[in-house]
């Protein structure tokens, strides 16, 4: 069983107060180290200080020695004890007799503690010992008349239990300073995992792990080129669709940390970062690859810190697209056949139930030798029977949108070399007809003709309606994409049967006339299977 994860708040939270506790704890082992030797050495020169004060105090040089004036010594030393808080002020003669004592009986009487002989033979030195008063850090000093001569010695004492309580005292402001620093870690440390928590939406590390494995799987997986670039214009995603684009296209060098501009100076993400505005399906040539591209900006708290950019090669778009046109008209097609068929059904239906089988009987064979009439002249001039049977269903099509359609050939059309052509040919002319079905809707006369011509390797396709005609100024805009004078989401037509003829490199010829109908002359490259029989 594994085991339980700690929460990122909690990882973090432990860890700084962690460190913080572990940086306190070795600075007050430090410090309190240092602290103790500095108090310890602030209390010796005290003691010092003192011990010098007195012995060259005029008053205890003078009075020392002489019996009527040891009593201002008593006096003086007394007093300096109290001003400077030390435990007690003791001077000597040479024989170590006290001559001061912070306890009056005790003066007459020898030092107690032994460390006095240094001192009575003239050097200044620094001991601990125990006295009448307890152990102490005593100063004992020696006192030197005018000549040099020295007279006694100067003992200042300080309490060892008030040395070791200014110790424990620094110590203790360092436990303070330690636990407040503690306290005050914990505090940063929790309001620090609160505030990364924030900004990572809640999430954990996992959970953000398993993000990105995430997002870069579908980043890898879709077809579409992806590119992210940061405010600075520099490339910091790429997916593998992209980079095989950019590879068909020649650019080798990897795309990850250049600036966009320089990788691709045509790619107007720039632009993009600078007015925050999208840029929806444009088209890009990079190096001869036709390319469809979006470029969106990425916005965080309204200000924009990135963009997107996605790439699709054209040709895949427009086989796509054409598989779905051409999909859509063989479903129009077929549904206008059957629909056709159900009418005619109705009607026989209807005639056998009233008994009229002499009427049935011509109905039906006149119904048979006309579609056989319009099967049989489809099919005798154009070989190719998807072209065949798209022209067929178009007919039913025009009779159900009350239209007459003739469709007719100057000389047999050969089917063509490449199936691609077929395609092609029902998107030029479902549309073609589509538009001029729509066109004589509201005429009086709703006629359409179709007309083909194959020759000198030259397919030529003429449509003619009886509509109310194309204005001019209307035929300068027809073939873009999206223009249209029937409303919005219209416009694409003319605009597939214009791409379909540049990847066919055909031609088309318009010729309109207000109330007297419109002609379009199409001249397309045919490559057919054989010779003509």
């Amino acid at each position: 069983m594994k085991g339980r994860k700690w929460s990122l708040q909690m990882t973090i939270t432990l860890l700084v107060c962690g460190v913080v506790a572990l940086s306190l704890l070795v600075t007050d082992i430090l410090t309190s180290r240092t602290i103790a030797a500095n108090i310890e050495k602030s209390q010796e020169e005290k003691a010092t200080n003192v011990a010098r004060m007195v012995a060259h105090s005029q008053l205890v040089i003078e009075a020392l020695g002489k019996q009527d004036e040891e009593r201002s010594i008593q006096d003086f030393a007394e007093e300096t004890r109290r001003f400077t808080h030390v435990q007690f002020v003791v001077v000597m003669d040479m024989n170590g007799i006290r001559k001061s004592h912070p306890d009056p009986a005790k003066i007459g009487k020898r030092f107690v503690g032994g460390d006095e002989g240094i001192a009575l033979k003239g050097k200044e030195h620094i001991s601990i010992s125990k006295g009448t008063l307890g152990t102490s850090l005593r100063s004992l000093t020696p006192i030197f008349d005018h000549t040099g001569k020295q007279l006694g010695a100067v003992a200042v004492g300080i309490s060892l239990n008030d040395v070791q309580k200014a110790v424990s005292q620094g110590r203790n402001n360092i436990y303070t300073g330690t636990l407040l620093g503690i306290v005050a870690g914990i505090l940063g440390a929790v309001l620090l995992a609160r505030y990364i928590k924030r900004i990572l939406f809640g999430l954990e590390p996992s959970a953000i792990a398993k993000l990105l494995q995430e997002r870069d799987a579908i980043l890898q997986s879709v077809r579409e080129g992806i590119v992210a670039v940061d405010q600075e214009s520099r490339i910091t995603l790429v997916n593998k669709a992209a980079l095989r684009l950019f590879h068909k296209a020649g650019l080798a060098q990897e795309p990850r940390g250049m600036k966009m501009e320089e990788y691709l100076s045509n790619s107007r993400l720039g632009w993009v970062l600078k007015t925050g505005q999208t840029d929806p399906d444009h088209e890009m040539v990079l190096n001869g690859i036709t390319l469809v591209v979006n470029r969106v900006p990425v916005f965080l708290n309204d200000k924009i810190v990135g963009a997107v950019s996605t790439f699709r090669d054209k040709t895949e778009i427009q086989q796509l697209a054409e598989q779905l046109t051409g999909v859509r008209l063989y479903a129009e097609a077929l549904r206008a056949q059957s629909h056709e068929f159900m009418n005619k059904l109705h009607v026989i239906l209807g005639m056998s139930h009233m008994g009229l089988y002499d009427q049935l009987t011509n109905y039906i064979s006149e119904l048979v030798n006309h579609r056989n009439n319009e099967i049989g002249a489809i099919s005798r001039n154009i070989k190719d029977p998807v072209l065949a049977g798209f022209l067929i269903g178009k007919l039913s099509y025009a009779r159900e949108a009350a239209a007459e359609l003739h469709i007719s050939s100057e000389r047999e059309v050969p089917e063509p070399l490449h199936s691609y052509m077929s395609h092609e040919l029902i998107t030029i002319l479902g549309n073609l007809i589509d538009n001029a079905l729509e066109a004589v809707s509201n005429c009086p006369r709703r006629q359409i003709e179709v007309h083909f011509d194959y020759g000198d390797d030259i397919l030529t396709i003429e449509v003619k309606d009886t509509g109310v005609g194309i204005e001019k100024e209307t035929q300068n805009h027809m073939f873009e994409r999206g223009f249209s004078t029937k409303g919005e989401d219209r416009g694409l037509g003319l605009f597939l049967i214009s791409q379909s003829l540049d990847r066919l490199g055909g031609e088309i010829e318009i010729s309109s006339k207000p109330s007297q109908g419109t002609r379009f002359v199409v001249y397309i490259p045919y490559d057919c299977k054989g010779d003509i029989e």
